[in-house]
């Protein structure tokens, strides 16, 4: 793409509508560019601790490496044992929500030509550590329920925005049951 291109794309909520069509037409023109698989490696550390990295991912049909490492360091708060060194687990769960729905409004919302000045979110997840610690097998050991409350400055109504806000990869995730298949290699 040249300067004077990249100059004539349409920019809506700092993206670039113009290549946003492009991809989607690329997409619609060769549906097997859509596939991708996202990787993390982790290492536990000790006790709560562990450490998790990604360097990269398959998409567009080929390995596609970050410009660097991106690593992010668990740990729990004193009152659950650890050393308060990280975030937790389901704060990591919390911040993969925020983020995807988040980016997921601002492109959906350029995507419709929906300009938005300013998003602020927060999130909030109840726990009974009944579950998690096998006292009551009634209990589930996840989140009972996840709050996200979106402040958005915008034109667009409510009703709109929660549908765009809705359509997050993250927020499919956590809505819907996902497979997760475990296996474990003794050494």
């Amino acid at each position: 793409m040249t300067t004077q291109q990249a100059e004539a794309n349409k920019i809506v909520n700092g993206v670039d509508v113009t290549r946003l069509i492009e991809t989607i037409r690329a997409v619609q023109g060769q549906p097997e560019l859509a596939n991708f698989k996202f990787r993390v490696n982790n290492q536990w550390q000790d006790g709560s601790q562990n450490r998790a990295s990604t360097t990269g991912f398959y998409g567009t049909c080929q390995e596609i490496d970050h410009a660097q490492p991106f690593d992010f360091k668990a740990d729990e708060p004193p009152v659950l044992l650890g050393k308060g060194e990280g975030a937790n687990p389901v704060e990591f769960l919390l911040t993969a929500l925020s983020s995807c729905m988040t980016t997921t409004l601002a492109y959906h919302a350029a995507a419709q030509g929906i300009e938005i000045e300013g998003i602020e979110s927060n999130y909030e997840g109840d726990i009974d550590l009944h579950g998690f610690l096998d006292l009551d097998p009634n209990v589930r050991k996840g989140f009972k329920e996840i709050r996200a409350q979106f402040k958005v400055k915008s034109d667009a109504d409510k009703e709109k925005l929660t549908e765009l806000v809705q359509k997050s990869p993250v927020f499919d995730i956590v809505t819907n049951p996902t497979p997760v298949k475990v296996s474990i290699v003794k050494e």
